[in-house]
């Protein structure tokens, strides 16, 4: 019996050795990963794009202020970069934030040559990014538009009167912090919304009409908040041309004067730790390999970012999104 006991207390002590070196091997693989791929990838820092090269710019996702994507920006205006093809795949966001990129984008312009392809969608925000350049590249079959602006809340006021829960406050004037959603909202709260609104809807109509050179007849074509596939979109002007990153840069190259054959490098505007896929990709793989399953699993789940993304967008919307399917 004494030597069973034996037996499996030494069993107990090199199972408990083995987890733990496996789990330093697994941090230190991690390490190592992560700090080749901010190393390896050009531009991961925003920081550096070589003299005979096009930097290539990715706007992907929800639109919002972002502090760290202007400096980067700022950065390649004075970086030796010949030109710069911005990639836009983007439903839009925040008004602000769709107005701030497109600041900070025609800075850029002005120092450098720059177009714009839209990959799958440059729909409200998103559209406000690519109308900073002068010439505006889509697929035929990307979507383009939804020119409008958005307030939306949610009102429990009936669902509180159900489980019975009040909330009472105390305020200025009756506008203050209206709507709430504790409420119904008042006729004076649903006004003040709708001017804010219609002055960023006519702020946004302007700005469409002033970059695309579009008279009133041919914009109130576009600004009904529809999206238009890129074969619509051209004869609408909403872009100049149909193509790709390859007619981009022959577009440079012919219309901007770019040195022919110059690569076409990726410069990253907002490096964060879950955007490294090769990070990601190696560390799920190693995880695996090491036994923990469950927590590859969880590295591998970029769903719960873009919920949280989603989650944090605030004040009004330029924003389009396909209806959720049953």
């Amino acid at each position: 019996m004494s030597l069973d006991s034996d037996i499996i207390v030494d069993r107990r002590r090199i199972r408990r050795k083995l987890t733990f070196w496996r789990v330093m091997a697994a941090l230190i693989a991690i390490a190592a990963i992560a700090g080749f791929a901010l190393i390896a990838t050009p531009g991961a820092r925003g920081s550096f794009v070589s003299a005979g090269s096009i930097a290539r710019v990715q706007i992907e996702g929800l639109i919002r202020s972002d502090a760290e994507r202007t400096r980067a920006l700022e950065r390649l205006e004075n970086s030796q970069a010949a030109a710069v093809i911005v990639h836009v795949n983007s439903p839009g966001g925040t008004t602000a934030g769709s107005e701030q990129l497109y600041d900070s984008l025609m800075r850029l312009k002005a120092k450098k040559p720059l177009v714009v392809v839209v990959e799958g969608l440059a729909a409200s925000g998103g559209y406000i990014t690519a109308i900073a350049s002068d010439h505006i590249i889509a697929q035929q079959s990307s979507l383009v538009g939804s020119i409008g602006v958005l307030f939306q809340f949610p009102n429990v006021t009936e669902l509180l009167k159900t489980i019975g829960v009040k909330v009472e406050e105390v305020k200025s004037t009756p506008l203050k912090a209206a709507p709430n959603g504790f409420e119904p909202t008042s006729p004076e709260a649903r006004a003040a919304l709708d001017a804010l609104v219609k002055d960023s809807y006519a702020w946004f109509k302007d700005l469409v009409k002033q970059r695309r050179g579009m008279d009133d007849t041919q914009l109130e074509k576009v600004v009904d908040g529809r999206v238009f596939t890129g074969r619509q979109a051209i004869d609408l002007k909403l872009i100049d041309q149909l193509g790709d990153e390859k007619t981009a840069v022959t577009w440079l190259e012919e219309q901007k004067g770019v040195k022919k054959g110059l690569s076409v490098r990726d410069y990253k505007l907002e490096p964060r730790f879950g955007d490294l896929t090769l990070f990601k990709t190696a560390a799920s793989v190693t995880l695996e390999a090491l036994g923990f399953s469950a927590i590859a699993h969880q590295i591998e789940q970029t769903g719960v970012v873009q919920a949280v993304d989603r989650a944090g967008l605030d004040g009004l919307l330029a924003l389009w999104q396909p209806a959720a399917s049953n």
